[in-house]
């Protein structure tokens, strides 16, 4: 565990972060300014919704092309769930939490409530399993793991939230007001500040962000939401991992190392660092209708079509 210069000691924003936050600058093009470069993009125009935007994120934070409204507010729905993630990985580094302190249920953790094994059930207090034993997509682990960190923090999830990941990273559009499971809100180009720290952490140790993005309690099975029971049902830290799993949301040109989340507003950020040749992409997706079977059959060959076309011109996203 690297912990900050003077380990915890109050409000992030008081505390010293020894790697500059990249902010809006580490974005080699902004979004409002700049043409969309990439033609898998305009997908996105024959989706069944009222509103759409997407962007991929490759190599350490240039913009290869976005296409829509980029200051438009978005419910992110589950895609809250890695910032959250993220602002408690930010907390176990400093020394605020530990990911194997008792959090949830009798015998969890910590690290089971960001894995989905606490045994807690989707949406209620109800206990279902004894840690560690199966793999229950819970919001109510969310919820608690909320609560813990407040009170760990002395101040509410949120705030910690806003100071220790939002801020730093410039995204000032971005709003939790209530669960931290799936009531935060953001833009197009604020999560594309956030899928360019997935790509090149610096308010993260890459090793604190690679354990987050590596199976936690592996060979448990569980259901996807929307995709049906998966054996395995593998995922990391707060963040859904591509493995084999089979149907999935993401492409079937997704590598198995491919992490992110999807949200049930009709959103979605994957990371796929075998992605652009090697060189890594990230791409976020955001709609204004709720995730159903439009969206099961839309995003896939989306997904595949913009791997295809970063893998047809390497290098070209950098040097526009």
């Amino acid at each position: 565990m690297r912990l900050l210069a003077g380990n915890f000691c109050g409000p992030p924003s008081r505390r010293r972060n020894p790697f500059p936050p990249p902010g809006v600058s580490s974005l080699r093009v902004t979004l409002g300014h700049m043409p969309p470069r990439m033609e898998s993009l305009r997908i996105i125009d024959g989706w069944p919704v009222g509103a759409a935007a997407a962007a991929v994120v490759t190599g350490p934070g240039t913009v290869a092309g976005s296409h829509g409204p980029a200051d438009r507010p978005f419910a992110l729905a589950s895609v809250t769930k890695p910032l959250a993630a993220y602002a408690v990985l930010i907390a176990v580094e400093e020394g605020a939490i530990e990911l194997d302190e008792p959090a949830g249920p009798p015998g969890s953790t910590v690290r089971h409530l960001l894995a989905h094994t606490s045994g807690l059930a989707f949406d209620s207090d109800r206990v279902m399993a004894e840690p560690g034993t199966r793999r229950l997509y819970s919001n109510t682990g969310f919820e608690v793991l909320g609560d813990h960190l407040a009170k760990a923090a002395g101040m509410p999830f949120p705030v910690y939230l806003r100071e220790a990941v939002l801020e730093p990273l410039g995204m000032t559009a971005t709003t939790l007001n209530g669960s931290p499971a799936k009531d935060g809100v953001s833009t197009l180009a604020d999560l594309t500040r956030f899928a360019a720290e997935l790509l090149a952490p610096r308010l993260l140790a890459r090793q604190t962000l690679d354990e987050a993005t590596t199976v936690a309690f592996p060979g448990l099975s569980g259901v996807l939401p929307g995709f049906g029971h998966q054996r395995p049902n593998d995922w990391g830290l707060g963040f859904s991992l591509r493995g084999h799993k089979s149907p999935h949301w993401t492409g079937s040109a997704s590598s198995p190392g491919t992490f992110g989340h999807f949200g049930q507003s009709g959103t979605f950020l994957w990371v796929d660092r075998a992605a652009a040749r090697g060189e890594g992409a990230a791409c976020v997706a955001l709609a204004d209708r709720p995730f159903g079977s439009w969206a099961a059959e839309a995003w896939p060959p989306f997904t595949d079509a913009v791997l295809a076309e970063l893998a047809g011109a390497p290098g070209e996203a950098g040097s526009r």
